[in-house]
Parts: C-alpha cells; structure tokens; sequence
C-alpha cells in the first residue's frame, strides 16, 4: 500500500468502526414508547441504502456514475479521509451525549430527556451533521459521480428525518421551540 492508497483502504476502515460501535451501542437504548410508521421511516432509510449501494457496489452501477469528476491524485483522497474522521468523530460524540435516548429511528423513548449538552448546544441534529460531513468525504476521496449522488440521497433523507423528529420534539417538549430558536439545524450560523 502506498501513501497514495492509505486514504482509500482507511474509510473504509473508519466507517466499519464506526458501524460496530454503532451496533453495540444500540443495545444500551432506553424501552420505546412511541416509534415512527414505517412509511415514514422509508422515507429516510431508502435514500440512506441508495446512498450505501451508491459508494459500497461501484461494479453494479451504470458507467456514467463512476466518471470522476476531479482529476486523480492524492490531495482529495487525504482531505476527504480527514472529512470522515472529524465527521464519524462528531456522531460518536453527539451519540454519547444523547446515551440511552439514541434510536435509529424517530422514537420517543420510556423517560426521555431533551438533551442539549456537548455538540447539541449548538447544533439540533449533530449527528446527521457528522453522517453527512463524513459522506461528503469520502465523496471526495472516491472522486466519482457516484459520491456526489450519493451524499444527494442521504441529505434528502435527512432532511426527511429532520421534519420528522422536530414535529415528535415539539410535541414532546414544551421548551423544545426556545431550543430550537437558538440552535441550528445542521450547520451552526448557516442552517
């Protein structure tokens, strides 16, 4: 492996890490008391799975998807593995404040609490901000149309999620609206 390799075998790495963590922290969760219909929840899982057979299955993919559209090198590769690392960092941090709170869907959990600490100060989904920051990394490590549609799906996804947890959230927590008003959704002072 060459210096020129190394971004491109470790997201991978990074992103597998990431998922064991992932899974073994899901055990942890508080009892569901309310979850989201499945057609809801199919709104944002499909475009995620689009997102994952976009930049996991090059071979299956049409042509025109796997034209770069930067020229080869290395400097993109190496930002774009340093994009998923902050990002991955991110999500991990944002997941352990929330602790036993966490789902995978939008749930309302037994005792759920309004957390506001660490990243959630300032920003209301900090771990889909991490997600899509880490996307748009190896988005860019991989050079490819196929990144630049993928990172499309998740963000359409999210954005699906996003209207649907604030609607649970507003209706969950009276204070939910002040918090609302000063953080940001996403990205602080942008959206």
């Amino acid at each position: 492996m060459t210096i020129h390799d190394a971004p491109i075998r470790i997201i991978p790495a990074m992103w597998l890490g990431w998922a064991a963590l992932w899974t073994v922290a899901a055990f942890t969760t508080k009892t569901t008391r309310w979850r989201e219909s499945i057609g809801s929840r199919a709104r944002h899982d499909i475009p995620f799975l689009i997102c994952i057979v976009l930049l996991t299955v090059p071979g299956a993919l049409p042509e025109i998807l796997r034209v770069r559209f930067v020229p080869m090198g290395s400097l993109l590769p190496f930002l774009g593995s340093i994009l998923v690392a902050a990002g991955l960092g991110l999500a991990v941090w944002a997941r352990w404040h929330l602790g036993r709170n966490w789902s995978s869907t939008v749930t309302l959990k037994e005792g759920h609490t309004l957390v506001q600490s660490g990243p959630y100060r300032k920003i209301r989904h900090p771990i889909y901000t991490g997600l899509l920051l880490a996307l748009v990394g190896t988005a860019a490590a991989i050079g490819e149309w196929r990144g630049v549609l993928a990172v499309a799906c998740a963000l359409f996804g999210v954005r699906w999620k996003i209207r649907v947890e604030e609607e649970r959230m507003r209706r969950t927590f009276p204070q939910y609206e002040q918090y609302h008003k000063a953080t940001s959704a996403l990205i602080p002072l942008l959206y």
